[in-house]
């Protein structure tokens, strides 16, 4: 990591701002220049830091509806959490990549692609969940470590077929080139409040089943799944696929349950989050973590803590 964006350090928006400006080219010889590493370590456990959720339109942290639109606090927070004992790596979009291959920040570390961001939040089209990220051929180009897709079925809502055909072709493009991609898989439905996951033990029990299916090989897919509403279901929902899974971090809590932080975020609903992780990593499928918000935007404001007290569950 460069000395511009140490831990703890402040992040030159300028500086990047000129580089890309004047040296757009600099993007690619550093990606060149990057320091690769395996996909699953020595450790056998994988902690990756999400921060794909901007370029979807999904600006929020707890009760803040533009929390992560400060880019250079956001790039502050994943440097200083890359920079921690036990975190393997990073899933982002291209643009925040690109900042952080700018930044000397993706040395040795996992980088995963966000591949489809098309179904923007609170849209019409939501569900039709369209490959606007990276492309199979933009990764392996890159010298990228792996793909994530999102995978949005609602038995109502016929865009959701547009998704699973697109999810499906990725998963053959990315197996072409053997890259390791990771499907998120969800079904969902609509209400007044907007699209809602449905986190019960039959529907991620399905969405499993169906994720694993697509394409015409399994042998590079990943699955990223969410812990059931009821965690001691975890168990017997994850017997569904032989495929490795990572889980998801999911959104923080709105501060009902616990002291109000900068983000809303109550301190007793971040204690629940770290407990239903702790019980659902050790399962024989499960390999590890990805997690965005909870660790970028924690309630006290020390993302460091957040980031170890994570990786500690592993």
């Amino acid at each position: 990591m460069s000395p511009s964006t140490a831990a703890g350090a402040s992040v030159d928006v300028s500086a990047l701002v000129r580089t890309r400006a004047h040296h757009p080219e600099a993007i690619a010889e550093a990606a060149a220049r990057r320091v690769r590493r395996p996909l699953v370590g020595a450790s056998g456990r994988l902690m990756i830091i999400a921060a794909d959720h901007p370029a979807r339109g999904a600006l929020g942290v707890g009760k803040d509806p533009l929390a992560m639109a400060d880019r250079a606090d956001l790039l502050q927070r994943l440097c200083l959490a890359l920079s921690r004992p036990g975190v393997d790596g990073v899933l982002a979009t291209a643009d925040i990549l690109d900042d952080l291959l700018l930044l000397g920040a993706l040395d040795g570390k996992v980088v995963m692609g966000s591949m489809n961001r098309g179904g923007l939040a609170g849209a019409a089209f939501e569900l039709d969940d369209r490959f606007t990220g990276h492309r199979a051929e933009d990764l392996e180009r890159l010298g990228f470590d792996a793909g994530k897709l999102l995978l949005r079925v609602d038995y109502d809502d016929p865009g959701s077929l547009a998704t699973l055909y697109s999810t499906a072709r990725a998963v053959d493009a990315m197996a072409e080139r053997q890259l390791p991609v990771f499907i998120e898989p969800f079904l969902c439905r609509r209400s007044p409040e907007g699209l809602r996951n449905d986190l019960s033990a039959d529907a991620v029990t399905r969405s499993i089943a169906i994720a694993s299916g697509l394409g015409g090989t399994s042998a590079y897919t990943w699955l990223k799944v969410p812990v059931t509403e009821n965690p001691d279901d975890m168990a017997r929902v994850m017997e569904t696929s032989t495929l490795p899974a990572v889980l998801l971090g999911g959104d923080i809590g709105d501060g009902k349950n616990g002291k109000n932080g900068k983000y809303g975020q109550g301190s007793q609903d971040a204690d629940a989050v770290f407990e239903k992780w702790r019980g659902a990593l050790q399962l024989p499928t499960v390999y590890g973590l990805v997690a965005g918000r909870t660790l970028l935007y924690p309630v006290d404001g020390d993302v460091a803590d957040a980031v170890d007290t994570a990786v500690g569950l592993l």
